[in-house]
């Protein structure tokens, strides 16, 4: 049997619902574990000691692995962020699928790129969102980030703007790619955008995918206002993974079959 995991500061149930159903589906022998490191030296060194085939890195943990691995792909070198480890005879190479992910859901919800956006975060995922909005044609963007040394680096590196905090500002894409709203979180019930910028906004995107429906979403829902959800995240990111990991590429149907059945959770 071949072992992939996910490794996390609060592990959830998608990525192992996910891909074991898709294991089953094409009746490979592999199984999918989520786990909450402790040390992630320790754990990184598992997966190269115990020939664990794939390994899904998820916040806060995106840039710390960078000096773990043996190799990055260009994916994850292009904005120093990993969300995946493929392990091949002791070989540790780093991808990112987050950046493929939020590339085509901007793509296949039609978000112009003439759109003024509020990226609220500075962390791996927001590295790939930022580089997927730059590449995506998108011009005016302001990141949101507290820390400065982060968010003003992140910003200036695609030329966009940078500011601490919201203050009031609206846009026309606003996106969460911070943990508000996240489930088991302290801030859990928090709206990650104030309502009025929420009632601003011609489209709303959460990238948590625990739950896959977080407070900002249900507020935008509520608004009227189109969104583009973590959970839709996490299919095309864990799909790509997936592909990574076992050199097959399911069909749409068994794809779906698999969403289908990790959201039912």
């Amino acid at each position: 049997m071949t072992l992939c995991i996910s490794l996390s500061a609060r592990p959830s149930n998608n990525g192992t619902r996910f891909h074991n159903h898709l294991y089953g589906q094409l009746d490979l022998n592999w199984i999918y574990k989520a786990f909450a490191p402790t040390n992630l030296e320790q754990a990184i060194a598992g997966v190269r000691g115990l020939g664990i085939r794939g390994c899904a890195i998820s916040m806060p943990y995106k840039e710390d692995v960078i000096a773990l691995v043996d190799e990055m792909d260009p994916s994850a070198k292009a904005i120093d962020s990993v969300n995946t480890i493929v392990n091949t005879d002791g070989h540790l190479k780093a991808y990112n699928t987050d950046y493929t992910a939020i590339e085509q859901l901007l793509a296949s919800n039609e978000v112009p790129s003439s759109y003024s956006v509020l990226v609220q975060g500075a962390g791996g995922m927001a590295k790939a969102t930022v580089a997927a909005l730059r590449d995506a044609g998108f011009t005016d963007v302001t990141v949101i980030a507290r820390n400065e040394g982060a968010g003003r680096a992140l910003a200036e590196q695609y030329g966009f703007q940078w500011r601490p905090a919201l203050d009031g500002g609206t846009a026309d894409l606003i996106i969460n790619v911070t943990p508000i709203g996240m489930a088991g979180g302290v801030e859990a019930d928090s709206l990650a955008f104030p309502q009025e910028a929420i009632d601003a906004a011609q489209v709303v995107f959460d990238v948590v995918a625990l739950p896959a429906e977080t407070p900002l979403i249900k507020a935008a829902r509520t608004a009227g206002r189109p969104v583009i959800t973590g959970a839709e995240v996490a299919t095309i990111q864990a799909l790509e993974q997936f592909v990574l990991y076992t050199g097959v590429r399911p069909t749409a149907a068994q794809v779906r079959a698999a969403e289908e059945f990790m959201r039912a959770q």
